[in-house]
């Protein structure tokens, strides 16, 4: 969907291009544009250039596959289609295979009737805002509309039939050698989505015993009462087959939510725990840090504190999680949701890399994932949303101001207050965390009640 940007209407989402498929801009008009657009760009020298372009397993994906292939082999770029295949797989092809550039077609966590597309560029990273903005200045400005190569100049097209497999090989891979997950069982839930075949065979593979769900997609059932978004489903399972850890993956498998044997689900700031201070054991852990964004609890925070670990916190969105770890040469980090970046091993939110380093943690330890998750411990969390009649600076209104400051100086190191504006609604929103949930709940009360006041 497009968003604005200083008034102005932007193509580029925080995560690529996303809308409802067949409605502008997700139209097999503006994706052939697209995809001259992106052809254009890559298109550094005179040799033959290379795009792989993957997707999930929404219905319209064929449409816009269609229509992004024709646009980029119009530029004389040639395609490589690899079908369904989780976003990290995407990023790890357009790496090793050396191509030009990779585009993921899915919308992620969204129903099916959404679709998206977001590009990695030549080294597996998603692409810098200055190439997104040329690719929508070449859009508006049809600049190229006049470049038409013609006969053997042409960019032709064709399959690569082995990408699960690449994939998979790369997956295990990562899995330390001298360790196995024989006599493990493990539930994971593929959402339907693009890990349907690679996810359940990468821990086959290495040992477990394991019971695939969500496996079974139609085009239609993406993302429905499944994977990391709705994982009581895979709780449930967990319990009834007495598995050692259930997980779940999300429609483009970027993202992972687990469950313990108990049942209980564990999200992504406990995974970022666990892994972030077995790190820290290590002592593999650069730059004394992990990064993680505004919305993880603050019981992350402590669990990292009480250890000697720093958090840095960025905005909501995994690109932003990206930027600060190349920048501050971190090698983990993430969010709540589970999207969590190993970029010692990738370069991009994975799933399944993400479940491969729990469980080799599991094994090597001789831990269950209930001991595991028990570095940290979850401070309570009360969210409010109130409806503005108007946009201020928060800062600059005296009386939030105040109750803001206050409920900071209360809570001191063992709590947290944000408040923001939604991006999309006319909303503010007051969260507030402490150890002491009656403290919690009257002080995210006060804060409202001044917005209210002030706001509303």
């Amino acid at each position: 969907m497009a968003v604005e940007d200083n008034g102005r209407r932007r193509l580029f989402g925080t995560d690529g291009v996303r809308g409802t498929a067949n409605i502008e801009p997700m139209t097999s008009e503006t994706v052939l544009r697209l995809g001259r657009a992106i052809a254009h760009v890559v298109k550094a020298s005179p040799r033959r250039h290379r795009i792989i372009i993957g997707k999930d397993t929404r219905l319209s994906g064929y449409m816009i596959e269609s229509a992004l292939t024709s646009g980029i082999c119009s530029m004389g770029v040639d395609v490589m289609l690899v079908g369904p295949l989780p976003t990290p797989g995407i990023a790890f092809l357009t790496r090793s295979m050396r191509a030009d550039a990779g585009v993921v077609i899915s919308a992620s966590h969204n129903p099916f009737q959404d679709n998206g597309i977001k590009f990695f560029d030549s080294t597996g990273f998603k692409l810098p805002d200055e190439t997104e903005r040329e690719i929508e200045r070449l859009l508006s400005e049809d600049e190229i509309a006049h470049l038409r190569p013609t006969a053997t100049e042409v960019g032709k097209a064709h399959r690569i039939d082995d990408a699960t497999g690449r994939f998979n090989v790369f997956l295990k891979s990562t899995f330390p050698r001298h360790l196995g997950l024989d006599g493990m069982k493990i539930v994971v839930d593929c959402a339907n989505g693009a890990g349907y075949k690679v996810g359940p065979e990468v821990f086959d593979e290495l040992g477990a015993d394991v019971v695939a769900i969500g496996i079974e997609p139609n085009g239609q059932n993406i993302n429905e009462g499944c994977g990391a978004l709705h994982p009581e489903l895979l709780a449930e399972r967990v319990l009834r087959e007495g598995a050692d850890i259930g997980i779940a993956l999300d429609g483009d498998g970027d993202r992972v939510i687990c469950v313990d044997e108990r049942g209980s689900i564990v999200d992504g700031d406990e995974l970022l725990a666990i892994m972030g201070l077995a790190l820290q054991e290590e002592g593999a852990l650069t730059n004394g840090g992990i990064v993680a964004t505004v919305m993880s609890n603050i019981g992350l925070e402590v669990a990292l504190r009480d250890k000697g670990v720093r958090l840095v916190r960025v905005a909501v969105g995994d690109r932003y999680v990206v930027e600060e770890m190349r920048r501050g040469g971190y090698i983990l980090g993430g969010e709540q949701s589970g999207h969590v970046v190993c970029l010692d091993q990738s370069t991009t939110g994975d799933g399944l890399l993400t479940a491969l380093r729990v469980l080799a943690l599991m094994a090597g330890k001789g831990k269950a994932l209930s001991e595991l998750r028990a570095v940290m411990q979850r401070f309570p969390q009360v969210l409010v949303n109130i409806i503005v009649r108007e946009r201020r600076d928060l800062a600059g209104v005296p009386v939030i101001a105040d109750a803001i400051e206050k409920a900071s100086r209360e809570l001191g190191d063992r709590g947290r207050v944000l408040v923001r504006y939604s991006g999309t609604e006319p909303l503010v929103r007051v969260m507030v965390e402490g150890d002491r949930p009656q403290v919690v709940e009257r002080l995210v009360n006060d804060i409202a009640e001044s917005v209210r006041a002030e706001l509303a």
